[in-house]
Order: C-alpha cells, then structure tokens, then sequence
C-alpha cells in the first residue's frame, strides 16, 4: 500500500493521518520534486564545485533571458496601460469641455445658415456700376461665374487641405498648439475656409478657447450639411476683404473696378491675399505689401498644382494698377446718399437690388478733380482743408457729387449732410422777396450805415456807395442794402421765399438772415437756385430714376415732375439779369464762363469760415462749398476766389461741346436816373383812359396823393408795386395804417386774364405767390 492509499483512508477513517512524503522510487525518479544542491540559495557546496559543467550552462542562460524578456513586456504593458489611460482621460476631458461650450449653442435643431444680406448695385446714368451698398457690398456670385483660378488663389493661401478635411484640420491645430506653446501668444490661425465660414455666420471675432472650439463644431455641421463647393462659395460671397466690401464681387469692384467674373489671375491673388489683414495688404494702402502677398499667393498656387511657375511669374509681372477715384473715391459720397434713401422709396429690401441713378460718370470725376486739385494747390495757402460739389440739371437731376477731398480720409458727406452759414450767396432770397413785393432792379437804395434794433451790419469793404440801384448793390454784395431790403419786406417773408424755393433747413427769421446767418446744406442751395436757372418752377433734387431687382422686375420709376411754377416769369427775368451781373462784373468774376450766360452769387461767412459759390446756366446748375471741418477760420478764403475758381474749372469740362443756352428771361437794365418805372404795358388812369406811362398818382381818402415808400423817386413811382398796395380797397384809397387801395390789374389766382377797358393786348402781371395784397399784408405784419 501505498502513501496515498494510506491518506484516502485516513480520509475515511476517525482517527487522524498524518501525510508523510517519501523519496520515491528509482522507477518512478521521473517523478521526483525535490530541490537539487544547486537550487539551493547559494548553490550549495556541491554547486560550487561543479560551476564550471558545461552541460548545466545554457538552461541556466535561457532562464535568465526569459526572465528579461518577461520583464520588458511588463513594463511595456505597463505604459501602454498608462498612455491608454491618459488618453482616455483626455478624451472625456475634451469632450466634456466640448460639450460644456456646445451647451451655449443654440439648440441643434435651430441651427441654419441665415440668408446672405441683400445688396444694392448703384448705377450711373450709362449703366456703369459706381459702387455696392448693404451689410455685403456686392452682389452674390457662383463659383461657375468665376475663373477657375479665383477659388484656387483662396484654397492655396487659406486651407491647402480644404477638399480632404471634415471642416477641422488636426494637422493645422497640432502646429498652431505648438507654436502658442512656445511663443505665449494667443492662438491664431489654422483655421480652415469651414471655421472661418462658421465664425462669418454664427459667432463673433474674439479669440478665445471658447469661441475656437464652437467654431470647430459649427465647422463640422455645415461639412455634414453641405458640399465642399457650396461652402467654398459661401466663403468667398461672405469674408471681408476690406475697404467696406463684403464678397468676392465687391471686393474686385472696390480694388479693380471691375466684377469678380472679369480679374485676372494677378488679381485674383492679390484678392486672396488680402484675407488675413485687409488693412495690411490693401493694394490701395500698401502696394509694397500687397504686392508681396500676391507673390506669395502664386507660389502656393504652383506648389498646389494650380498652375505652372511661367503662368506664376507673368501675373507676377508689373505694378498692381488699382481701380480710379470714380469708384473707389467720390462716387462712394453718392452710393451712401442713394443707399440712404432707397427704403424710402420702396421699404425693407429683401433681396439684392439694382438702383439706377442721373449721375454722369464723366462729370463726377470732373467734379472730383476739381476739387482735390483746387484745395492741393491753394487750400493750405487759404487755410481750408475741405471742400464740396453738388452739381444738377435744371430739373433737379443730380449728375454729380463730392462729398469731400478724399473718401478714403473722410466718409463724411458734406455736401448733404453739412448745415453751414451760406453768408451772401442766401442773398437772392432776399433780392427775390424784394422783387415781389414790387420793386426791380433798377430801384434805388442808400448804401449808408444801418443800425437794425442794436444790430450795424457792415459791408465787406467797410465802404459805403451812397444811392445805388438793387442790381449794383446785388453785385457788389453790399451787406446794407440786403439788411434794409429785410426790414421793408419783413425776415419771416425772405424764410418764407428760400423755403418755397427748396431749402429745408430751419431758418431764424430774424434780420442777421438778410446775410445768411442761418445753416444750410449744398445740396439745399443748389436746389434752390435751379429755380432761377429753369424759369421759376421748383424742383426736389434728386438721383434715383429706377430701381429693380437683379431679375428686372420694377420696383420703383421715377414720374414726378417737380413742385411746378414757383416764381413769376417777370421775376425770373429779373434775378437772372441780376445775377448775371454778379458774375460779370461783380463778386463772382472768376466764374466766368467762356462763351455762356452764367449766373450765379458768391457767399463768405463770419471770420471766413465757409466759402461758397452758387452758380448755373440754362444748362447746369453747380454750387461749391469750402471750408474747415471743426469749423475754424479758414485765411480770407471767400466765396470769390477759390469757390469761384473750382466753379469754373468744373463747368468748362461740363458744358465742352455743347451750344451755348440764354438764360430763361430777356430782361434788360435800364438807367435808374432816366427810365420810368412802369412796363411798357397799358395801365388804367385815374380818369378811365389809358396811358402809356403813370405820371401822376391817385387822390387818397382826404384828397392828397398817396407818397411813394422813401427812396424812391416820386416821377418813377408805381403803386402797383408798392408793397403796401391792398386789392380789397376801394380805388384811390389809403388806409390809416397806409395801405393803398386800388384794383390789381393782374387777376386773382385761378381767374383768367381780364382785359381791362377791353384792350387784347393786355398781358397782366403774374400775381405773388399766395395771391394779392393779403398776401403782402401778411407778411408786412399788417392783418
């Protein structure tokens, strides 16, 4: 029996058994556990001597390679164990991070592209585009519309993997790590086209971790929702490059004058490299810059297999011609104006628009170097830093406008949005009141000292001319004689007479207004003044003939027709002799124009503050304005001088070519000291018979002679036009407070012309505005 039969029994037994290991038997030594004397710790006496067998080495070695090898996988398990671990537990950290910032995102299911701006396509006369207004500043292009190469330029700079990434580049945000890492600064950069389109649509510019990381997330939710082309052609339509343009087209229209679709492929470059730093790389602000970036540009185009490195270097060839003043300058004072006014017109705009103007390309670039060429050479000597011109027809239609020396310096549109002191060129409203009241041209005023309640005015010359007609005094500019016409004729008359001429700004109707104390825009005046240049009818300036939709469809057309005759034709006449005579040989001497009737006034306010010249021809209509932004003194600038020479420059490129128009009116002066005041027209005498000309005045209430107002001679005296003069009274009469009576020989408004005495030849007089000697009363204050 053997050891372990004897342990099952004692297994089975109640008594206990205690094992006992024996050495086993030579048959069964292949069964034998025990510990060899080398095994032992130390290797025992009888491993030591015999160290040196040969048959007991290699196990011995293999033992201790295994135990290597066990060791090493350990350990290598061990840091992938590690980094697996550290990776996980950066993966949750980022997406918890991520998830936390997409939390502040609106909620997925309202996530969508919002419409592209509308755009509004300003056009001069002869369809040529002057500018783009809206949010965008261009119309909305397709990638078809465009050359290939535009696209690319913009792939090669911004996003060389555009077309194999899903809107994040982790190779781009791996470098831009590291390069923050070790310079400290914030992170910028590796954006691709898909980020920069999120942060365009949805989010703001700051740069910060928060605003990065939405921005990759939105980047991945249009790559899931469109096409790589369809991004890329958002891209191009949304991305500022400057300059107020918003797109591709506007961009090419604002810095080449031309669309997107017509660039070449130095252009297209240069476009593309403007995205980092429009400011930076402008060709119209750093042509050294940009010219650089367009390199560059190229070069990664090549590299990209976009195009071939002789295709590189002949865009690469030559300067950067940029496009004229016209579209980038000037012109833009008049695409703000219009884009202004455009939803006065036709309400919210909902899609891209087309508005077609009156503006003439030619003259405003005329207009544009008039001036800037006027204040280089003279505006420092004279101390006037800027300057506007406002051109029109007689209708009203504005062919040109500049609202400053330089856009680009100044987006400020003084000559619609300035309110200035138009000094003596307000001065025709005065003159005109005047003549309605009833006197003319050839009447006669002491130009003397004035003291109006405390007020002495003074003339520019601090000289006086004694008795001198209204056309002389108009002329010459004298401040005495415009103050006296105010008082005759009432400050609230002459406010009356510029509002009903078109100037819309409030004016003080007290009698400084005699001298244009009270603040008006260019465009106001040179609107008033077409009335003289057009025969009397009032005219509403404006440059929008039509607006449409890109598709063609109308949705606003000019019909309007003006405001209708405002002034009397003998009036007209009569302004328009006078101040041709300004121009002739009065103050506004250096507007003379070769070979036309021109017309016009000039105007200098206090301290020499602002320096205008107002002046038409039948033909155009043109006012210049000069002065200093903050309102300082400019050095003796006057309406004579500079106004007057821009003026002139202008109008002679204006009106080459064309055959010279009079003037509406054939009035003719005539000697004050020898001519009869009354036309030549048949006039009722006192006893029913028809005279050529009054000689003698009618009886009053008490028997004695009605007295002609002071300053006029009583052998040139027509009650007609005495100012006094009431139709409602009986003839011959005069009234306590002086009102002479008698019956008009004009009718009243809306009556036909009656002959008097049944003569057919009678022509009657036009009656004043608001009609009669009422009307009169009102204004002297007498009802």
């Amino acid at each position: 029996m053997d050891d372990l039969d004897l342990m099952a029994r004692g297994r089975q037994s109640a008594e206990r058994v205690e094992p006992v290991l024996r050495r086993p038997s030579r048959a069964r030594a292949d069964l034998d556990i025990g510990l060899r004397e080398g095994d032992r710790p130390g290797g025992g006496r009888r491993a030591a001597a015999g160290r040196g067998k040969a048959p007991d080495e290699p196990k011995r070695g293999r033992a201790k390679t295994s135990r290597k090898r066990r060791k090493k996988k350990g350990l290598v398990r061990r840091v992938l164990r590690t980094l697996f671990i550290l990776v996980a537990i950066m993966v949750v950290a980022v997406g918890a991070v991520v998830a936390y910032y997409a939390s502040k995102l609106p909620d997925l299911t309202s996530w969508a592209v919002p419409d592209r701006p509308p755009n509004i396509q300003i056009r001069a006369a002869d369809g040529t585009v002057i500018a783009n207004r809206g949010q965008t500043g261009g119309e909305t292009v397709t990638l078809e519309e465009l050359p290939a190469y535009l696209p690319q330029a913009i792939v090669a700079i911004e996003d060389r993997r555009f077309y194999g990434h899903l809107g994040v580049d982790p190779i781009g945000l791996v470098r831009v790590f590291v390069d923050s890492a070790t310079s400290g600064d914030r992170l910028t950069g590796a954006s691709t086209i898909t980020q920069q389109l999120s942060r365009t649509l949805f989010l703001n510019l700051d740069r910060t971790l928060e605003r990065k990381i939405q921005e990759a997330i939105l980047a991945v939710w249009l790559e899931l929702q469109y096409g790589k082309d369809d991004i890329l052609e958002m891209y191009m339509n949304r991305v500022y490059f400057g300059a107020g343009a918003t797109g591709i087209d506007a961009a090419a229209r604002v810095y080449f004058g031309k669309p997107a679709s017509e660039v070449t492929l130095g252009e297209a470059a240069t476009l593309a490299g403007l995205l980092p730093a429009p400011s930076r790389y402008a060709p119209t602000v750093n042509p050294n810059a940009a010219k650089a970036r367009q390199r560059l540009v190229l070069q990664a185009m090549v590299e990209e297999g976009y195009i071939t490195a002789d295709q590189a270097a002949a865009a690469a060839a030559g300067e950067i011609v940029t496009a004229d003043p016209v579209a980038s300058g000037s012109g833009s004072y008049i695409a703000d104006w219009v884009a202004d006014l455009v939803p006065s017109f036709i309400g919210t705009i909902q899609g891209d628009i087309v508005v077609d103007t009156t503006i003439d390309i030619g003259l405003q670039q005329e207009a544009a170097n008039a001036l800037r060429d006027s204040l280089a050479e003279n505006g420092e000597a004279l101390g006037a830093s800027q300057g506007a011109v406002v051109a029109m027809d007689p209708d009203g239609a504005v062919r040109a406008m500049v609202g400053g020396r330089d856009y680009a310096e100044s987006q400020f549109n003084r000559a619609v949005n300035a309110r200035r002191q138009p000094g003596s060129s307000f001065k025709p409203f005065v003159y005109l009141t005047a003549l309605e009241f009833g006197l003319m041209p050839e009447t006669i005023r002491i130009d003397q000292p004035v003291n109006i309640n405390g007020w002495r005015p003074e003339n520019y010359s601090e000289e006086y001319q004694g008795p001198v007609s209204l056309q002389r005094a108009l002329a010459l500019s004298l401040n005495t004689i415009s103050a006296q016409l105010t008082q005759e004729v009432g400050p609230a008359a002459v406010v009356q007479t510029a509002h009903r001429l078109g100037i819309t700004s409030d004016l003080d109707p007290n009698p400084s207004i005699a001298l244009g104390t009270s603040e008006v825009s260019p465009l106001e005046m040179v609107g008033a003044f077409a009335t003289f240049a057009n025969g009397g009818y009032g005219v509403v300036p404006y440059a929008i003939n039509r607006i449409r939709t890109v598709e063609g469809d109308i949705l606003y057309q000019r019909e309007s027709d003006g405001l209708g005759p405002l002034v009397g034709p003998d009036q007209i006449g009569m302004m328009n002799a006078m101040l041709h005579e300004v121009v002739a040989s009065g103050t506004g001497r250096q507007a003379v124009l070769d070979g036309w009737q021109a017309a016009g006034k000039t105007g200098t306010s206090q301290e020499f503050r602002d320096a205008w010249f107002i002046g038409y021809t039948a033909m155009m209509v043109t006012g210049v304005w000069i002065g200093n932004d903050d309102n300082s003194p400019t050095r003796r600038a006057s309406g004579g001088n500079l106004p007057a020479q821009i003026w002139s420059r202008f109008m002679t490129a204006a009106h080459e070519g064309w055959q010279p128009i009079p003037l509406p009116g054939d009035y003719i002066f005539r000697d004050p000291a020898s001519f009869d005041l009354v036309p030549p027209q048949a006039i009722l005498g006192a006893d029913g018979v028809y005279d050529e000309y009054l000689q003698r005045y009618e009886p009053g209430e008490n028997g004695e002679f009605i007295q002609p107002p002071p300053g006029i001679p009583a052998d040139r005296y027509d009650p007609r036009y005495d100012p006094r003069y009431d139709p409602n009274m009986p003839d011959g009469m005069v009234s306590p407070d002086g009102v002479i009576g008698g019956q008009p020989l004009s009718p009243g408004p809306g009556l036909p012309p009656a002959p008097i005495g049944g003569d057919p030849d009678y022509q009657p007089l036009p009656q004043p505005p608001g009609g009669g000697g009422g009307f009169l009363r009102r204004l002297l204050g007498l009802n």
